[in-house]
């Protein structure tokens, strides 16, 4: 006897319609979220983007205790410290991160650092609504601007582990 499976749903996204927003210091840069639970029925809730850091920005060092993570870096040089361990960060590099693994990417680059990324479960992309602001493909970049007071509880809130108390610094 086989089983009978319902189709699952399908979505596009097309370049430029992405939700967006344009991320606080020291990351600077800005995020593209293409795919989350609030855009298509998933069985399986994932959230699923892009993130471009400038020169001299950098992802400070986090990890998640609830989400495994996927990166893929499509553009720039720069480096990804897992754990403590230095990884260079240039077009081509896959980096899976499972729960609990600390991890940072930095781009010590001459251009922007791209990568795309995938979380699962979803909840990425609440965080980087709620520290963020509103961004418009195209559209010049503003004045590099600072993480909210309460940036700590709204991490806490959405995919991130407490800060360890030896934070590493680029």
């Amino acid at each position: 006897m086989s089983e009978v499976h319902e189709p699952g749903e399908t979505f596009v996204v097309q370049p430029g319609t992405a939700t967006s927003f344009w991320q606080p210091v020291p990351a600077n840069g800005h995020i593209e979220v293409a795919l989350d639970p609030s855009k298509v029925k998933m069985d399986n809730p994932l959230a699923f983007g892009t993130q471009t850091v400038p020169p001299g920005g950098y992802v400070r060092e986090h990890s998640h205790d609830r989400h495994e993570e996927v990166i893929y870096f499509i553009k720039g040089k720069g480096r990804a410290v897992l754990d403590g361990k230095d990884v260079p960060a240039v077009p081509g590099t896959a980096i899976f991160v499972g729960k609990s693994r600390r991890h940072m990417f930095i781009n010590d680059g001459t251009e922007d650092l791209h990568w795309v990324w995938l979380i699962v479960p979803n909840g990425l992309e609440d965080f980087f609504r709620l520290i963020g602001r509103p961004r418009t493909a195209g559209e010049p970049a503003p004045e590099n601007f600072p993480r909210p007071e309460n940036v700590i509880e709204i991490e806490r809130q959405t995919v991130f582990a407490a800060q360890p108390a030896d934070q590493r610094k680029p």
